[in-house]
Order: C-alpha cells, then sequence, then structure tokens
C-alpha cells in the first residue's frame, strides 16, 4: 500500500524545499529548481478532473452549448432535481430552494415571473405570500385556479439576495429552463407578470404601458404582458389595467381577432 508521503507527493501537496544561497549573499534563498513536466502535467489533469460536471474542464461557451443540449431533452420527471442540482451561476450558493414551477404540466396558460422571493425561496412554490393570493384571485375571476389548465414559473429559478435585479449571466444560464418548461408544457399563451418578465423575454427595453395590450411572441407562442401582483398591491387602481390584460390574454387564446370581442 502506499505510503502518506508518497500519495502527498504525487498530489503535489509536500513543501517545495529551497537551497539556501551562499552566506553572506544577500539572500537566503537560492533560484528554484526547474519545474517538472510530468508532475505538472498530472496535477493540471487533477485539476480539470476535480471541477464539478466534466464541462468546466472546456471553453465556456462549449460548455454551456452541453448544458443547453442536456436541458433540452430533459423531461418532468428529471426536471425539478435537475433544477436544484444546478451550480450554473452564484445564485446556488445563496438560495434556500430552488422555485423551478409549478402547475398542471398540459396547461394552455403559462404565467412568467422574474425570480422567486423571499416566501418563493423558503417554500420552494412561485408566487406564495400576499402576491400569490393576488394571482389566485385574479386567476378566480377567470374561473381558473392554480394548478388547473395553468403553470406558474419564473424566468430565474432561485432567488437572488436582497430581491436583487437579476444579473444577465443568471438569466443566460436559467433561460434554458425555461425554455423547455414551454417546449413540454405547449401553452397556448404566455402572461408576462411584470416589466421586468416582460423585457426579459422580449429582449426590448420598454415601458410595460407600450407593451400591454398587443400580442407578442415568445418561443413562438403567443404572449400579453400585464402588471406584476406585488406591483398591483401597491398600486391598487392599476388592478383594472391588469383585469383589461387577462380578457385580452382569454381572447388571444381563443383566437379572437376582434378585442371588443370582450371578456364575458
Amino acid at each position: 500500500m502506499p505510503k502518506r508521503d508518497d500519495i502527498l507527493t504525487e498530489l503535489g501537496l509536500v513543501p517545495t524545499w529551497r537551497l539556501r544561497g551562499p552566506a553572506g549573499a544577500g539572500t537566503t534563498d537560492g533560484p528554484e529548481p526547474a519545474a517538472r513536466p510530468d508532475r505538472d502535467a498530472r496535477s493540471a489533469e487533477r485539476s480539470n478532473a476535480a471541477r464539478p460536471h466534466a464541462e468546466a474542464a472546456v471553453p465556456d461557451e462549449e460548455a454551456d452549448s452541453r448544458r443547453a443540449q442536456r436541458i433540452a431533452t430533459l423531461e418532468w420527471r428529471d426536471f425539478a432535481a435537475d433544477v436544484d442540482a444546478c451550480t450554473a451561476c452564484g445564485l446556488a450558493r445563496s438560495r434556500k430552494k430552488s422555485v423551478p414551477g409549478v402547475g398542471d404540466v398540459r396547461a394552455e396558460w403559462l404565467f412568467v415571473g422574474e425570480a422567486p422571493g423571499s416566501e418563493e425561496d423558503a417554500k420552494g412554490e412561485p408566487f406564495v405570500g400576499q402576491a400569490g393570493r393576488l394571482l389566485d384571485s385574479m386567476l378566480a375571476a377567470l374561473a381558473m385556479k392554480r394548478g388547473e389548465n395553468v403553470y406558474i414559473a419564473n424566468v430565474l429559478k432561485c432567488r437572488p439576495p436582497g430581491n436583487r435585479a437579476p444579473e444577465p449571466v443568471e438569466i443566460d444560464a436559467c433561460r434554458h429552463y425555461l425554455d423547455r418548461q414551454i417546449a413540454l408544457i405547449r401553452p397556448k399563451v404566455i402572461v408576462a407578470l411584470g416589466k421586468s418578465a416582460a423585457t426579459t423575454l422580449l429582449g426590448v427595453d420598454a415601458t410595460i404601458a407600450s407593451l400591454r395590450g398587443r400580442v407578442h411572441r415568445y418561443r413562438d407562442v403567443p404572449l400579453v404582458v400585464t402588471y406584476h401582483p406585488a406591483y398591483l398591491l401597491r398600486n391598487l387602481p392599476d388592478k383594472a389595467k391588469a383585469w383589461e390584460d387577462l380578457l385580452f390574454a382569454r381572447r388571444t387564446l381563443k383566437g379572437a381577432a376582434d378585442p371588443a370581442a370582450g371578456g364575458a
């Protein structure tokens, strides 16, 4: 059996001893001996092997391409576990729970927010707390409810610390999961909740006022923009506008060409 010192030497974990220079030479250390190419090569190989998921040992673009291809093949049975194991950005280190999404996996309606908040982070489910209750009430007004013909998700699956705005690298890392959810669900309409979710999905810098009342498209699915429930809790008069948006989304889902067809 190899001795402990032999193992440490092989791993490059023993100190490098230096010869002292001649007395009075003005320095106590002489030049370092030349590096051993064989040991350096083995150390580099071990460093690459120690990185999570072998993808980290290849260039970033190639690793992201492989990761995107893998996520694009996920089925529902593996989806939540894959999100929970994700370390593609730093949010995995600060979150309590990942928040993949919840609802009917064959839903016609897909509601998408920006990112989990503190309550969502604690429970692992999107849109809970006061904002979630308001969203549930809005759904009930349309004779709908969470889990029945409705799926709810966020662009980000982990909470940014302090509820700060998501960073581009975080959005890019997480967007693959949302795209896979859309491919699996095949919704007939997407409702973007809030400016941040809308501008992120549409890739535009625009006001929510300019985005409302029009049919956009994401991944070839009709997309309607409305206010985030948390915003509506602070701005009660805009609830009426949000109701108009939901009626518009319902007409869009039904393929009604005339907006005056109304939300009866």
